[in-house]
C-alpha cells in the first residue's frame, strides 16, 4: 500500500501532465482531449485515497488539539485533561449503555451539575432518565464531524460559544472603508456611515430520536459511543448545512443562497446551462477587495457541466487540478467548494456562488445535549431512544456584496 506521501508524489506528477499538456497545446484537438479526460479520471482516483487517508491525519491531530484547549481553559496540565477526558468518556459510556440508574453518586452529581448549566439556555428540562450534556470532546468531535456533510462549514468562518444568547456582530462594507490624515492635535473622524451590527441568533436544533436495540446495549466490544455519535453527526450537519444554504432567514439561519446578490443572469435558453462569459461576469461582479479570497460554490451536477466548459479563443478545458492536493482545483483560475444543497441548474435557480465565503458566519454553541429515553414505545420494540438537540445560528455578515450568484435563465 502506497503511503500518503507516495499517493501525493503521484497526484503532482499528473496534475503537472495535465497543466502542461494544457499550456503548451496551441491547437486543442480531440486527442488532446482524450488525454485530458484519462488524467483527470487518474487524478480523481488518487483524490479519493488520499482523502481517506487524510480524514485519519486530521482526527488525530483534532484530538491533539481539543486536548490541549481543555488544558489551556482549565489551567491544567494535557496528562491531566486527557484523565479528565477519560472519565467523562466513562461516565458518558456508562450512562448510555444502562441510563441514570447505573452512574454512580458522583457521576450522577457531575450529570446534574451539567444539565443545571444549560436549562434556561437550551429552555428544555430533563425527564426521569435526565438530559445528559455531552463531554466538550463529544461536542468537538461531532461538530468537526459536521464539515464532511455538505461544504459550509468547509469554507464559513466558525465561532464556538458557550451559551446562545443573543449577539450583535459588526457588519461594514469593505469595498468603500478607507482611512484619514488627521492633522496634529486633530480628532480621528467618528464611526464610518457603513458601519453597521446584524444579530447572529441561534437555533435549536434536534436530532429526531434514534432507536438502538438492546443488544447493542449490552454488547460491551461495540463502540456505543462512536455509532450514536455518527447517527447523530449526520442528521444535524445535513439539516445545518441546507439552512446554512438555503435558509430563510427567519425562523431559520439566513442561508448564504438566500443572502446573496445578484451578479449574472443567464440569457434565454440558459435554464440548465451557463456560458463561459458568464463565469466571467459572475467573477467580476465581486468587488476585487474581496476576490482574493474568492472561490465557486456548487451542487456535484454543476461541476460536471462546468468541466465540459472550454475558452472561447482555444477551446482548452476550464478545469485544471491543483498540484497538490492542498492546493484546489480550479475553474477559470479560482478554487470552488462542492456543497450538495445548492440548487442544480433549472430554470431561474441561483445554481452558482462566487465570493468570499469567510464572510458567512456559523456560530455553535458548545453545549449539546442528549436525552436518553426507555418509555414504553420503545421498551416494547426492545429499543432506547437517544435524542440530541444542538444550537447553531448562522448569516452572511456583510454588507459590501461579498457573495454573489448565478440565477439560470427562467427558460
Amino acid at each position: 500500500m502506497k503511503s500518503i506521501q507516495q499517493l501525493r508524489e503521484q497526484r503532482q506528477a499528473k496534475a503537472q501532465a495535465m497543466r502542461k499538456l494544457v499550456e503548451d497545446t496551441s491547437e486543442w484537438k480531440d486527442e488532446h482531449q482524450s488525454q485530458y479526460e484519462t488524467l483527470e479520471k487518474e487524478i480523481s482516483d488518487i483524490d479519493a485515497r488520499i482523502e481517506r487517508f487524510q480524514n485519519v491525519l486530521d482526527m488525530e491531530a483534532k484530538e491533539k488539539s481539543n486536548l490541549q484547549e481543555r488544558a489551556d481553559r482549565e489551567g491544567i496540565s494535557t496528562d491531566e485533561a486527557e484523565h479528565r477526558n477519560e472519565q467523562d468518556a466513562d461516565i458518558f459510556n456508562t450512562w448510555i449503555r444502562g441510563g441514570a440508574n447505573a452512574l454512580s453518586m458522583e457521576q450522577r452529581q457531575l450529570i446534574n451539575q451539567r444539565a443545571r448549566e444549560v436549562r434556561n439556555t437550551m429552555s428544555t428540562g430533563t425527564g426521569a432518565e435526565g438530559g445528559y450534556l455531552v463531554p466538550n470532546q463529544f461536542a468537538a468531535n461531532m461538530l468537526e464531524a459536521m464539515k464532511s456533510f455538505g461544504g459550509m462549514r468547509d469554507v464559513a468562518t466558525i465561532l464556538r460559544t458557550e451559551n446562545g444568547a443573543t449577539m450583535d456582530w459588526p457588519t461594514t462594507d469593505a469595498t468603500s472603508e478607507e482611512g484619514e490624515i488627521v492633522g496634529e492635535n486633530q480628532s480621528a473622524t467618528g464611526s464610518d456611515p457603513t458601519f453597521g451590527t446584524k444579530s447572529l441568533n441561534t437555533c435549536k436544533f434536534s436530532s429526531k430520536v434514534v432507536t438502538v436495540p438492546f443488544e447493542l446495549l449490552q454488547d460491551s466490544v461495540i463502540d456505543l459511543e462512536g455509532h450514536i455519535r455518527e447517527r447523530l453527526t449526520g442528521r444535524l450537519a445535513r439539516i445545518n448545512n441546507r439552512l446554512f444554504t438555503t435558509g430563510t432567514g427567519t425562523t431559520q439561519p439566513g442561508g448564504i443562497v438566500t443572502a446573496s446578490a445578484a451578479g449574472k443572469v443567464g440569457q434565454t435558453g440558459q435554464a440548465t446551462s451557463v456560458a463561459t462569459g458568464d463565469l466571467l461576469d459572475l467573477i467580476h461582479s465581486v468587488d476585487p477587495a474581496y476576490r482574493g479570497n474568492a472561490r465557486f460554490m456548487f451542487h456535484d451536477m454543476t461541476l460536471k457541466e462546468l468541466k465540459k466548459l472550454t475558452d472561447p479563443t482555444t477551446k482548452k478545458p476550464l478545469w485544471l487540478p491543483g498540484f497538490d492536493v492542498k492546493e484546489p482545483d480550479t475553474i477559470n483560475g479560482y478554487g470552488y467548494t462542492i456543497n450538495q444543497h445548492m440548487p442544480e441548474m433549472a430554470a431561474s435557480a441561483k445554481s452558482i456562488l462566487f465570493g468570499d465565503f469567510s464572510k458567512y458566519l456559523i456560530r455553535d454553541v458548545m453545549q449539546i445535549l442528549l436525552f436518553r429515553m426507555t418509555d414504553s414505545k420503545y421498551t416494547e420494540k426492545g429499543q432506547i431512544g437517544f435524542l440530541a438537540w444542538m444550537r447553531a445560528g448562522g448569516d452572511l455578515m456583510d454588507v459590501g456584496g461579498a457573495v454573489k450568484h448565478y440565477q439560470n435563465s427562467a427558460s
